[in-house]
């Protein structure tokens, strides 16, 4: 399997998250990327909150979508998530987004490690990496 860690989780559209026409609004699949990746770090034993916990903050530094089809109020979509893991400065996550199995939205967002209480990027912070490479001899030895 290599450096790559893959979750899904699962939304249904709620009906303040649609236009006028009942389709959902674009800036929420933002929303939803951000519920596939901590459903993603979740289920791998790397809440958020154990590196915020430890001083260490992910903001994205940059999204990209791309709308292929169209998410209507009260779909069940699913939230595929990967990520594949370098030790690089930078952390990048890949979403897809399916209703009924038709891809609705693919995209990724990419995060840098930042200490909290300075602001100021960082190395991926040992507790992340030492969780990964845990993950990944785990995957291995399956």
């Amino acid at each position: 399997m290599g450096n790559k860690l893959i979750n899904t989780a699962n939304v249904r559209v709620r009906y303040a998250e649609t236009d006028k026409m009942g389709v959902v609004n674009n800036v929420v699949y933002l929303e939803y990327f951000e519920v596939g990746r901590a459903e993603l770090m979740r289920s791998y034993g790397l809440p958020y909150r154990l590196l915020e916990d430890a001083g260490y903050l992910l903001p994205v530094i940059e999204a990209h979508l791309e709308y292929k089809s169209s998410a209507y109020y009260d779909d069940l979509l699913d939230i595929r998530c990967t990520l594949e893991y370098e030790n690089k400065p930078t952390i990048k996550f890949k979403y897809e987004v399916y209703r009924v199995n038709i891809l609705v939205v693919s995209g990724y967002t990419v995060h840098s490690y930042l200490r909290n209480d300075t602001r100021k990027p960082v190395k991926p912070p040992k507790i992340f990496t030492d969780a990964l490479k845990k993950i990944l001899v785990e995957q291995e030895n399956l």
